[in-house]
């Protein structure tokens, strides 16, 4: 048995410029880290010969072909893994719909699992390319590339995505305390909201394509990432409010459905009580709040919004790990 752990993600600035739309004609920029929630996957040989997998459904089928699950099938295709496998999966909190990048998280630690129950140890790099190509190229799912890449691995990082579609992932330097600092600061909110990604992505995608102005919003928020790494590596941490604000105002420009009047209610609420900046997480329309305010001011924002629950979290400096292997005799 294989059992792989790899961390969900939250994302600062400059979320939407890892779409081919805007990097193919000039470079995106994130920054981006990864927190102690994480999915798990287990991988284990199944003495019948059949596939099962079980995630919201479980599936047992004879062929690789009939899985449904595409994740599952692609990345069975690509190890060549033919038959006898069963896998299974577990998340920490709700992960689905909620742009902590789950679908990316699984995706690298499947692979990850799949290597490692095939006898071999990927890299992060490997990981996080051959995930974007079964997300994006096999599965043609309308997403960027930074949440692969997070995933695989982990920390705080400065991601730059190149027109030639190369991808450089850089840690963020900055002190231990400016860390703990920025961590203390940091308040994350469930919104109980969930939704497909794919619908306000697809928009964006055809937006950026399209529209300068929505190009230029893009533009704005990649300085706002570069601002952010630049702010965190000279140990400043005053202005990450003001960038996770301005951030925001920009990406509500960049397809309808992004927001709407209930969320910028919440937004406003949590801004009179104190908080500085915030964003909604992911490609918006749902899913966690995130919020940057004064340690002093967290009881009155949650105070302000008691339908949302908050959610304990850490940063994580390790990506995606195989934590547990059992030797069963097996050779796959």
């Amino acid at each position: 048995m294989i059992i792989t752990r790899t961390p969900l993600r939250i994302s600062f600035a400059g979320g939407g410029s890892d779409l081919p739309a805007f990097y193919e004609q000039e470079q995106g920029a994130v920054v981006s880290t990864a927190i102690d929630k994480y999915i798990y996957i287990t991988v284990n040989p199944k003495f019948d010969h059949k596939i099962r997998a079980s995630y919201s459904v479980t599936e047992i089928v004879d062929t690789v072909d009939e899985v449904k699950h595409e994740l599952i099938r692609e990345a069975l295709h690509l190890l060549g893994v033919k038959e006898g496998i069963e896998i299974t999966s577990i998340s920490d909190i709700p992960s689905r719909g909620t742009g902590l990048g789950s679908s990316s998280s699984y995706t690298v630690g499947l692979l990850n699992a799949l290597y490692a129950y095939r006898g071999h140890m990927a890299g992060a790099e490997r990981l996080a390319d051959e995930a974007c190509h079964i997300e994006i190229e096999r599965c043609r799912k309308p997403i960027g590339k930074q949440d692969q890449y997070i995933a695989a691995y982990g920390g705080l990082q400065y991601i730059r995505f190149n027109p030639d579609g190369s991808v450089f992932t850089d840690p963020v330097i900055c002190s231990p305390n400016t860390r703990k600092r920025l961590q203390t600061r940091l308040l994350l909110l469930y919104t109980g909201l969930t939704r497909s990604a794919d619908d306000i992505l697809t928009e964006q995608t055809l937006e950026t394509r399209s529209n300068e102005d929505k190009r230029a919003s893009l533009r704005r928020m990649v300085g706002l990432a570069n601002q952010l790494c630049e702010a965190l590596g000279q140990d400043d941490i005053d202005a990450f409010g003001e960038i996770l604000h301005a951030g925001w105002l920009e990406k509500r420009k960049l397809a309808t459905n992004i927001s709407n009047p209930h969320i910028d209610d919440w937004y406003e609420r949590v801004r009179a009580a104190g908080a500085i900046g915030g964003k909604l997480l992911g490609a918006g329309g749902g899913g966690f709040l995130l919020l940057y305010a004064d340690p002093a001011h967290h009881p009155d924002i949650c105070r302000a919004l008691p339908e949302l629950r908050p959610i304990p979290f850490h940063f994580c400096p390790q990506g995606s790990k195989v934590i547990y292997v059992e030797e069963n005799g097996y050779k796959p």
